[in-house]
């Protein structure tokens, strides 16, 4: 009999095409995780409506100055669904601190980039693709991480990767990153539910890189 499925809650700020794929994949009875709360910061997100589309409760929980507060309403509504796991999926708030360290080791981000290239405060979405049009660079890509404290930095999970030809612009390049993310955020989250890959062993071996 196959063992009950890890409780996924997706926090989300824009179009919700990442959440999108995760649905997708969860409807796949093999398939080792649900998808069991949709939380946004902002009550326009069409994120929202793609959950409740799905069957799957959705809530706002605006951003306000107090980032702590913030976190702690947000704990609140996952609690209320039993989440084990947090998946960020277009979620453009940083997360405060005491948010992070309650759900150490079980907070994912998909980021659109291959970090640690191109990452950090500020450079989300279509600053991304930006930046690596104006460095050069023949290479991107995406990357699923574990979030800490540090933002963008948390241990690698998955990476995927796109070439960056010679007429890209952002648009053509966001789309062939995009494509890539689908992909891999779905897997990512598979190998971290089913324990292929852990928190602490990706810890433990950038410590010992070092």
């Amino acid at each position: 009999m196959r063992g009950a499925r890890a409780r996924l809650a997706v926090l989300v700020s824009g179009r919700g095409t990442n959440l999108q794929a995760i649905l997708d994949a969860t409807r796949a009875p093999e398939y080792p995780a649900e998808v069991v709360v949709v939380v946004s910061d902002r009550p326009g997100a069409y994120a929202l409506e793609r959950a409740r589309q799905a069957g799957v409760p959705a809530y706002v929980v605006p951003w306000r100055r107090d980032p702590a507060d913030f976190g702690r309403r947000l704990a609140e509504v996952l609690d209320a669904h039993q989440a084990q796991w947090v998946c960020l999926a277009g979620f453009l708030r940083i997360l405060p601190p005491e948010f992070v360290q309650r759900y150490r080791g079980r907070i994912l981000n998909i980021h659109p980039s291959l970090l640690p290239a191109f990452g950090g405060r500020g450079m989300y979405g279509e600053r991304v693709h930006q930046a690596v049009l104006a460095s050069g660079a023949v290479e991107s890509g995406c990357t699923v991480h574990f979030v800490t404290e540090d933002v963008d930095a948390g241990p690698v999970v998955a990476q995927a990767r796109v070439p960056v030809l010679p007429d890209d612009t952002v648009e053509t390049l966001a789309a062939r990153v995009a494509e890539q993310e689908h992909r891999l955020y779905p897997e990512a989250i598979r190998r971290v539910v089913t324990g292929q890959v852990r928190f602490d062993d990706l810890v433990a071996a950038e410590q010992l890189a070092r």
